[in-house]
């Protein structure tokens, strides 16, 4: 089998393919499990050490828009599965529209039309967000989003996103794909350096403490949050390709599980597992534009589907931080954590 990640240098998707590649196997569709024999990463940057080291891993670096375009490029034609996950985050599309427009809407549909150019209908997992429900004065969210709760974006990464899913869902429709569509949570903790997401400072609150350096927190303590820890988040992405068509249900995107907790709650469990001199680290000035992108997310989901599929929320923060240590343990440098 061969699979295809775009966005696979990146955390997400390197963790994909580690997971992959542990499993060595993998059951599309409900399809009997077959070998992976490879796996080509799609990025921008090349992918870390220990996957390039990986006779099983090819590597396609460059833009994914140029990629798409390459008249010889015979992974796309050799793909069983491609996972895309490659995308322009939140703060950057807000920021700098014409990047989301290229990054998220125009690469998705070139890669779908690649697909359907080639006449080989790969399962296809597509990577959304949960911001494409956005709460306004004119159209509030309820209090819990629910499988049937519409989607109002409020922002161009949401925007960008739900045009993904409804590209999918139609490329799914008339059989040139197997689509399947999947909403992420707030990923937390995330490793390594900040990146360009409005959400990044879920992660670097936990994260820079926690290696004995100062970190934004810069919406109140309660601001509500989705989070999923990158373990139950990649579960549930490799579990919608699994998944048979009965499994599956609807072609609307699937709502990944969450855990509903608060800033508030997450800078106390922080500090459950570092002491109070890693909550001292957390500058507590507001962020502006920070706050009119994250207050717009809804922070409780009740995921009947993805329980049906065998997906968990995490029980608790305090788990994802201790899971975040046990796999980084480099990356903690502050004394006294427990």
């Amino acid at each position: 089998m061969h699979i295809v990640i775009t966005g696979g240098a990146g955390f997400l998707g390197a963790r994909l393919a580690r997971t992959l590649l542990a499993q060595g196997q993998l059951s599309l569709a409900g399809a009997a499990p077959r070998p992976i024999s490879r796996i080509t990463l799609v990025d921008r940057a090349a992918p870390p050490a220990d996957l390039a080291a990986d006779a099983r891993i090819a590597a396609v670096t460059g833009d994914l828009n140029d990629q798409l375009a390459a008249p010889h490029a015979a992974f796309w034609r050799e793909a069983d599965a491609i996972f895309h996950l490659a995308a322009a985050v939140s703060g950057e599309c807000e920021a700098d529209f014409d990047l989301g427009m290229r990054s998220n809407f125009a690469a998705t549909h070139a890669l779908l039309e690649r697909v359907r150019a080639l006449g080989t209908k790969p399962v296809l997992v597509f990577a959304s967000s949960l911001a494409v429900f956005g709460d306004s004065p004119e159209q509030p969210l309820p209090e819990v989003i629910v499988d049937q709760t519409l989607p109002t974006p409020q922002t161009s990464y949401g925007i960008q996103k739900f045009i993904g899913e409804q590209l999918v869902a139609d490329f799914t429709r008339k059989g040139f794909v197997r689509g399947r569509s999947v909403r992420l949570m707030t990923v937390s903790v995330r490793p390594g350096k900040p990146n360009g997401a409005a959400s990044g400072f879920f992660s670097g609150m936990v994260r820079e403490p926690l290696a004995g350096l100062p970190a934004a927190c810069p919406v109140p303590d309660s601001t509500p949050v989705a989070i999923a820890s990158p373990a139950r988040t990649i579960e549930g992405i490799v579990r919608a390709a699994e998944a048979t068509d009965a499994e599956w249900g609807p072609r609307t995107a699937l709502n990944l599980p969450s855990l509903a907790t608060t800033v508030g709650d997450m800078a106390a469990a922080l500090e459950r597992v570092a002491g109070k001199a890693a909550t001292a680290l957390l500058d507590r000035a507001p962020d502006a534009a920070i706050m009119r992108i994250v207050k717009t997310w809804p922070g409780r989901f009740e995921t009947a589907r993805a329980k049906a599929l065998g997906l968990t929320a995490d029980p608790s923060f305090e788990a994802v931080i201790r899971d975040y240590v046990r796999e980084n343990p480099d990356a903690v440098k502050l004394p006294g954590v427990a």
